[in-house]
């Protein structure tokens, strides 16, 4: 018994031996790089035909700033846009369009790219487009 009590000690103070180390890792925080949609929410319902406005804003604040945005329809490039006053701007707004085609929930998804050709994590949302004279799902 008293074998086990010395063994539970020893592993208690080995284990809690390191308790007081203190650790200091450097975090060298990335700038913000991102693309979002401001228009139009996602969940949206439209009507086959439609013509959809879409809003998009991409940042790279504190980065090399924005050269390119993208918006893809079901992982097919649909269109994409480019500053005009610089090659590459901080924060890059830009309006697309999409005709609302095929009945059925559609993904609409937008990717940033900066000058040096590196991309943003996609912004997605949904879409779903009804048939026209249908009611709301």
């Amino acid at each position: 018994m008293r074998r086990c009590l010395v063994v539970l000690l020893l592993i208690f103070a080995v284990s809690t031996a390191g308790c007081n180390l203190v650790y200091e890792t450097e975090v060298s925080a990335a700038p913000s790089f991102s693309v979002y949609f401001q228009s139009p929410p996602n969940d949206l319902t439209v009507t086959e035909g439609d013509t959809l406005n879409i809003l998009l804003v991409a940042q790279d604040e504190g980065g090399s700033g924005i050269s390119l945005v993208e918006l893809y329809v079901d992982d097919r490039l649909h269109q994409d846009g480019t500053p005009v006053e610089a090659p590459a701007v901080p924060v890059f707004t830009v309006e697309m369009r999409w005709e609302a085609q095929g009945v059925g929930l559609h993904a609409l998804s937008a990717v940033a790219y900066r000058a040096d050709g590196s991309a943003s994590a996609p912004a997605v949302i949904r879409v779903y487009v009804q048939q026209r004279g249908a009611s709301p799902p």
